[in-house]
């Protein structure tokens, strides 16, 4: 794999800190990062955010060999991370990168040139309601051949996982582009063969230069 391109996956579900543990690792980021793990009231929720940052910054050191206290990274208006590098990047003119967490994983990966997004999700069973009428509350960010695809799917269980497939692949490609959801996640349609050879169009034109894993 070239140097640029990483994907990495950290389990968390077994890292339990003490709050001076916890504490430690929290300095180990800069002063300016730190709120945007304390803002959240929830443990697991913190550890989260926490060991994405730390990935974002292990990440660039590792591939840049960019000293930790000399990597400054910052976000767009709509949240993706970038770093700000300077000359340090004449290899990777392009060097970006993405994170994303859910449940008991944290994901990032990064390309050299490519544009790079990444999502994750924990399927939850909802307890409330049933799968249709929780899956129908985003029906209106899918096109109408995905959304068949989903509701047609077979069981409650196969029907939620075809969502958070469909889910994960618009969330990627919107984070890689830096835009969000608000960019209109109805605009970008998947298609694939049993999950793979997965091609996306864009308000109708197909996207040949793009490629999605799951």
């Amino acid at each position: 794999m070239e140097r640029g391109v990483q994907r990495w996956v950290v389990d968390i579900s077994g890292w339990d800190p003490s709050p001076q543990d916890f504490s430690f690792a929290l300095s180990v980021l800069p002063s300016v990062e730190q709120p945007s793990v304390t803002r959240f009231v929830q443990m697991g929720d913190r550890k989260r955010a926490l060991v994405s940052r730390l990935l974002q910054y292990a990440l660039v050191n590792e591939v840049l060999a960019i000293p930790y206290d000399e990597i400054i990274i910052k976000r767009t208006l709509e949240g993706k991370p970038y770093l700000e590098c300077g000359d340090v990047c004449t290899d990777f003119p392009n060097f970006n990168f993405n994170a994303s967490h859910h449940g008991d994983y944290v994901a990032i990966a990064s390309e050299p040139l490519c544009l790079v997004g990444v999502d994750i999700v924990s399927i939850v069973i909802p307890q409330k309601e049933t799968v249709i009428e929780f899956i129908q509350n985003f029906s209106s960010y899918f096109s109408t051949f995905e959304w068949d695809s989903i509701v047609n799917a077979g069981t409650s269980d196969d029907i939620l996982i075809e969502f958070y497939r469909y889910w994960c692949l618009k969330e990627a490609y919107v984070k890689a582009i830096g835009s969000g959801v608000a960019y209109g996640l109805d605009r970008v349609e998947f298609h694939h063969s049993c999950w793979t050879n997965i091609s996306v169009n864009v308000e109708g034109k197909a996207m040949k230069e793009w490629r999605f894993w799951l």
